[in-house]
């Protein structure tokens, strides 16, 4: 095992003085071709071109002598300091830091960032990164090969976003870069690079808070708004109980993508987005967009709304996590199910609606739920009964398939 392992973040300036004294006395230098370039790299030192973290980690952890890793920004950050402290390497560090490439770019746009969500795109995670932009107003993404501000533009279609892309930072090639998102594809951008994703309406009154990143849902507390926080009047579907249930079978959260198809009055759609997630909310009638756009910025949350007749209207959509089904019955259902989307959500007025829904899911292969809710609403003043409703929750899970 190496003797001393100081793993050091680079920014483009000078390195400090204990940085140059660890790189003076390595015998083993990992890092990037721009790294290993550096002219305090010792020209007697084993260098290690920096591709897999692992494979350099195992390198190292059967190095014997002094080795320094250089890294990017802050090594800590999203960085290789985890990879190395991993048990199977055996590893402990010392690490020197410097200006992370997230609040690097934040300087050069010249914006705060204790308000940014900030996500890693790779390939595999890229989808639940859009997400993430899709819901929330300022994200930072760090970008990688096969993820990167093209192919962030060419998921975000339908939604409105300014990119802010910074190539190369702390080199002499730095660049930074402000497009729309629909423009982003149609360059070739070089790595690393930090995308700033900024854009959609903003609550009046929005200041600077006590926790970095989305804070507490805005608005009341409850995983569920009241009826009167959407003007009072809503529809079979949409009743507090009613969706408190579906809300709690759905999950939604950070980085997940919601359907509701058939918003209403987007009560459902605006309790997902408090949660979180990214909504699209869907529906026919003209009039349920508008409520549900209102509803929408009443309460300081993101969504598309798309106005159209499902199922067709689904067919052009990205891939959900999660879906409502407010209205349209079985045939919606199936065409939901035909998505394979990890769960889904509807109800049902009769049994027989209920058991077609039901047999239908399961054909689809989703282990599914059912349950019979009555829900009394009473007057606490003379404990009088002022509203009653009886429905069919419904909901389908695939199996083996995580968040």
């Amino acid at each position: 095992m190496a003797d001393r392992v100081t793993v050091i973040g680079w920014d483009g300036s000078p390195l400090t003085e204990a940085a140059r004294a660890a790189l003076g006395a390595a015998t083993l230098v990992a890092g990037a071709a721009h790294h290993l370039a550096l002219p305090e790299v010792p020209a007697t030192a084993e260098r290690i071109r920096l591709g897999s973290v692992a494979l350099a980690a195992r390198r190292v952890a059967a190095h014997r002598g002094t080795a320094v890793v250089l890294a990017d920004g802050d090594p800590g950050f999203f960085g290789v300091v985890r990879t190395l402290r991993a048990p199977e390497f055996g590893l402990e560090v010392e690490v020197v830091p410097a200006v992370s490439s997230v609040a690097a770019a934040f300087a050069r746009a010249g914006m705060p960032w204790d308000d940014a969500e900030v996500v890693v795109a790779h390939p595999r995670t890229l989808r639940r990164a859009v997400n993430v932009c899709r819901a929330h107003t300022k994200v930072a993404v760090l970008t990688s090969p096969g993820a990167g501000p093209a192919e962030l533009g060419l998921l975000m279609e339908g939604v409105h976003r300014s990119f802010v892309i910074c190539e190369e930072l702390g080199t002499e090639r730095e660049q930074v870069t402000v497009v729309t998102s629909d423009k982003a594809a149609d360059h070739t951008w070089r790595d690393p690079n930090v995308v700033i994703v900024i854009g959609g309406p903003v609550a009046a009154g929005d200041s600077a808070g006590w926790l970095a990143g989305r804070g507490p849902a805005p608005g009341p507390r409850g995983w569920t708004l009241p009826a009167e926080e959407y003007g009072g009047e809503l529809g079979e579907g949409e009743q507090d109980v009613l969706r408190t249930g579906q809300l709690a079978r759905l999950g939604p959260g950070l980085g997940d993508l919601v359907w509701d198809i058939g918003c209403g009055s987007g009560a459902f759609a605006t309790d997902a987005a408090r949660a979180g997630a990214a909504v699209i909310a869907v529906d026919s009638d003209p009039r349920a967009c508008a409520r549900t756009d209102a509803a929408a910025r009443r309460h300081g949350v993101q969504m598309q709304i798309v106005h159209g007749t499902a199922p067709q209207v689904m067919e052009n959509l990205p891939e959900p996590d999660v879906v409502r089904v407010g209205g349209g019955g079985a045939a919606v259902v199936s065409a939901v199910a035909d998505r394979r989307p990890q769960r889904i959500v509807t109800h049902a007025a009769t049994r027989d609606a209920a058991e077609l829904i039901g047999r239908n899911l399961t054909e689809h292969g989703y282990r599914v739920e059912c349950a019979l809710l009555q829900s009394v609403q009473l007057d606490t003043r003379a404990w009088t009964e002022t509203e009653r409703s009886v429905v069919f929750l419904l909901s389908g899970v695939l199996p083996a398939r995580g968040r």
